[in-house]
């Protein structure tokens, strides 16, 4: 783990590797209003998960390779 912030953004992918989440839920379940908890826009940056569209014309969030390696990394990867 690199930062206070690392155990936050693992719950946030292990969060997105359950199931694929729509961009919309995934923003009310992990908007912050404080500008120091950057936890989604860590978690794009290093490319843990991405959008993806969908077959609903909606964007879903899904969790990349680099997000199952971080997740087995951390002992967290299920059989998601």
């Amino acid at each position: 783990m690199e930062n206070n912030n690392d155990s936050l953004i693992l719950d946030l992918v292990e969060w997105v590797a359950r199931e694929p989440r729509h961009y919309a839920d995934a923003m009310d379940a992990w908007k912050t209003s404080c500008p120091r908890l950057t936890i989604w826009e860590d978690a794009i940056d290093r490319g843990f998960i991405d959008r993806s569209p969908s077959q609903s014309s909606t964007t879903q969030i899904v969790v990349t390779a680099s997000g199952k390696q971080f997740l087995a990394a951390n002992h967290r990867l299920q059989a998601y």
